[in-house]
């Protein structure tokens, strides 16, 4: 009996040793199991929290692209129009360079054309200026022997005068 007394006394002993050492590893379990709620109670938090941060940073994002969206709209807007003006301006600026290219040209074939009218009156001036310079050279010529033919007339008459005179003289 007593054997078998000692026998339980020492599987009881046994089995509070084992009861007290699960009953250890329980409260090291309960307090890693405190320590993970908690550490999960933080997490779920954080994640909450991060949640609210990207859903307003997704707002935010979605309100900044719109309104980037918009501007780029103007932009391509304002570019188009711009684009458009000077488009115009350049057909206007095309348009009036060939006028004055069509003017130039005009005025080219006007200037060769008086170039060669200058030429023909020129060629023509010159031909008379020739001409009547020949003829000047022959009148003053002509003249001039005119005038030496007055000069001998103009002796010889002297002379006859001279004889008159000294006929008449010699008479009286």
């Amino acid at each position: 009996g007593v054997f078998m007394y000692n026998h339980l006394q020492q599987k009881v002993r046994n089995a509070e040793a084992l009861a007290q050492k699960y009953k250890q590893q329980q409260e090291a379990l309960s307090a890693q199991l405190q320590v993970v709620y908690e550490h999960r109670s933080r997490l779920e938090r954080s994640l909450q929290k991060e949640r609210g941060e990207h859903k307003k940073t997704k707002e935010d994002f979605l309100v900044y692209k719109l309104e980037a969206q918009e501007a780029l709209n103007k932009e391509k807007q304002d570019s188009m129009n711009r684009y458009g003006a000077l488009s115009s301006q350049h057909k206007i600026l095309k348009n009036q360079h060939d006028d004055v290219k069509k003017q130039l040209l005009d005025l080219q074939l006007q200037h060769n054309s008086l170039k060669l009218e200058h030429r023909k009156a020129l060629e023509t001036n010159s031909q008379k200026y020739a001409q009547l310079q020949q003829e000047k050279d022959n009148e003053v010529s002509n003249l001039q022997d005119t005038v030496f033919k007055l000069r001998e007339e103009s002796k010889l008459l002297r002379k006859a005068h001279q004889e008159v005179h000294s006929q008449l003289l010699n008479a009286q």
